[in-house]
């Protein structure tokens, strides 16, 4: 990875409000991370236009078309490779990736989880917490495996589950603390702390716990 710089592409869905946050990180603390390009799978995701306003390239594909998931993810693979980054972030990219595109870029794709993982892998986790009468709550920054939402962690916010919390309360919440631990991961990754070890999740040379750096509020 280049020390003066880190070209990070960004694969969302839609609305892009951890993309918007990465974009505020970035100008607000300059450092080595870079957003060189924002892909989108469809074409009316809100957070192209984010990245447009913010001056940063953005391209679509759309999978309708595709024979099939690898397909898709080979095509996906190259338009990536052509703004040649150091980092790929899920930004609420709503695809399940294949076992190839994820080995291509193993080491250098983080996604980020609206559950303290390995709770509620997949969807519906604020009312899955919830049902289950959950003190706590919150998201996890975590490497890309072939695992489904199972990669080594990296860092989590730990949030208290109030009494008269609703799916939607909860989510307006976990929302809040997404938006600043994924910027604090891609800074670690940027900066060379951030790497992934035979092991697990390295920071600053060290192996994290099985539950990353967690952040307690």
């Amino acid at each position: 990875m280049p020390s003066e710089s880190c070209n990070v592409v960004v694969l969302l869905s839609g609305s892009g409000s951890n993309l918007q946050a990465l974009i505020d990180s970035t100008r607000a603390a300059p450092g080595p991370a870079r957003i060189c390009a924002v892909i989108a799978n469809r074409a009316d995701a809100y957070g192209l236009q984010r990245a447009q306003a913010a001056g940063i390239p953005t391209a679509v594909l759309e999978h309708p078309g595709f024979e099939g998931r690898e397909a898709f993810d080979a095509a996906l693979a190259e338009l990536i490779d052509g703004f040649s980054p150091d980092l790929v972030v899920l930004a609420g990219f709503m695809r399940i990736l294949s076992a190839g595109f994820v080995r291509h870029y193993q080491g250098r794709l983080l996604n980020i989880h609206p559950s303290l993982l390995p709770k509620y892998k997949g969807l519906h986790t604020h009312r899955r917490a919830l049902e289950a009468g959950d003190a706590e709550h919150g998201c996890s920054v975590h490497f890309v495996t072939e695992e489904l939402d199972g990669g080594p962690l990296v860092v989590q916010a730990v949030l208290p589950v109030e009494p008269d919390d609703t799916v939607e309360s909860l989510a307006q919440r976990v929302h809040h603390h997404e938006h600043q631990i994924y910027p604090l991961a891609v800074r670690w990754f940027a900066e060379g702390r951030l790497r992934l070890g035979a092991e697990g999740a390295l920071l600053d040379a060290q192996p994290l716990p099985a539950c990353g750096h967690l952040i307690r509020s």
